[in-house]
């Protein structure tokens, strides 16, 4: 793995992360009967947080695999193009 695939993934690591922790926190406040404008402003922050992990997984693999397909650590397991948009259309 390369340094900069460290770096992409402990930055998607860092946004799973985050969004876990938020995630506990709208459970804990709805468990308890929280005010509905924080747990849908938090629920917000769950889902931005995760959406911004699957477009830097999806921009991580597109950098990796489709910039040179020969050279992919993995080429078994690269992704085409077209299963790439499809995947990024997912989370549109």
């Amino acid at each position: 793995m390369t340094i900069a695939a460290e770096d992409d993934q402990r930055k998607i690591l860092n946004r799973l992360k985050r969004a876990q922790g938020q995630l506990a926190g709208v459970i804990a406040a709805v468990e308890r009967g929280g005010d509905c404008r924080p747990v849908v402003t938090q629920l917000a922050a769950v889902s931005s947080a995760l959406d911004k992990a699957g477009f830097h997984i999806i921009a991580t693999a597109m950098k990796e695999c489709l910039a040179d397909p020969e050279e992919s650590e993995n080429p078994e397991g690269s992704v085409s193009f077209a299963e790439l948009e499809k995947l990024f259309l997912s989370l549109a």
